[in-house]
């Protein structure tokens, strides 16, 4: 399949969802306005694209979770805003552009931050958005996210990469940090957009597989990527990694053998989508290029 025709086309879908999710007239301006810079500041727009994939090789449509991948990429945006504080990473640059608090200023940012997070969780909610699917699959799908977001998954994870940082931790504690802080919202993607297109059990049970193996696939790419990458098309800082001593695969395993742990993830996510037929292409494909990405 032509996944750069895939992407480009489920990216449309979402941008144009994207436009018109936060301008209803009910939010401060600046507050829109803050929270819509960093919505629209461009990116990969993985999560959402997963959520689709997720969707379609269960043999459901992109129409039926399309505010669901708009969803999991305000979740994603409120965790990059609040990174790149001061207080945090503290980077003047995300996705080419200066980052929410050089714009706005640090509160405003935090606030986006904070309205971003709620308001994904609103639009889930929402059931006039879902009204094929039953109260149970979207709780169900609400304690998916709120798990991979909040203290046990990507919130958790931060706390633990702050407090690593500067000492020297072991390949399985930074295959923790990894897990929480960007695995468990790549594996929520997945399985959000499956449940909501009436994924059963098991298929759950094999795109929780495929989402946490191409989750820590996709953070040891970055870590390759944070020394190798070019910085024009990464769009951010390279090298930062380095210069604020945090732990990363290849400092700790080397380069070859991140590499080498990248690809048989890679091959992990594969292999667990053996019983999906053609439909779920897409998500092998996903697979093979989040470790040869350059951005």
């Amino acid at each position: 399949m032509d996944l750069k025709n895939y992407i480009q086309e489920r990216q449309a879908l979402v941008e144009e969802a994207l436009s018109s999710s936060i301008n209803d007239g009910a939010t401060p301006e600046r507050l829109a306005e803050s929270m819509t810079y960093s919505l629209k500041a461009g990116g990969k727009r993985l999560r959402p694209v997963l959520v689709v994939a997720g969707a379609e090789a269960v043999g459901g449509s992109a129409a039926q979770v399309l505010p669901a991948a708009v969803a999991m990429e305000m979740i994603h945006t409120f965790s990059l805003i609040h990174d790149d504080l001061p207080s945090m990473d503290d980077d003047d640059l995300r996705r080419g552009k200066p980052t929410n608090h050089k714009v706005y200023g640090e509160a405003m940012a935090i606030l986006a931050g904070d309205g971003l997070l709620a308001e994904a969780f609103h639009v889930i909610a929402d059931r006039s958005r879902f009204p094929d699917v039953t109260d149970a699959v979207i709780v169900d799908v609400l304690r998916d996210i709120a798990h991979a977001t909040g203290p046990r998954g990507m919130t958790g994870g931060q706390v633990i990469d702050m407090e690593s940082t500067g000492k020297k931790i072991t390949p399985d504690e930074l295959k923790r940090l990894h897990e929480h802080k960007t695995g468990r919202l790549i594996t929520a993607s997945v399985t959000a957009g499956a449940r909501l297109a009436g994924a059963n059990a098991e298929q759950i049970s094999a795109l929780n597989t495929y989402g946490e193996a191409i989750g820590l696939a996709f953070q040891i790419a970055d870590d390759i990527l944070d020394i190798e990458g070019d910085q024009e098309e990464l769009g951010k800082d390279v090298g930062s990694d380095v210069e604020q001593g945090k732990n990363t695969y290849p400092a700790l395993i080397g380069m070859e053998e991140s590499k080498k742990r990248a690809q048989q993830l890679v091959n992990e996510a594969v292999n667990a989508l053996q019983n999906f037929g053609d439909s779920a292409e897409p998500l092998r494909e996903i697979a093979r290029y989040v470790v040869t990405r350059k951005n």
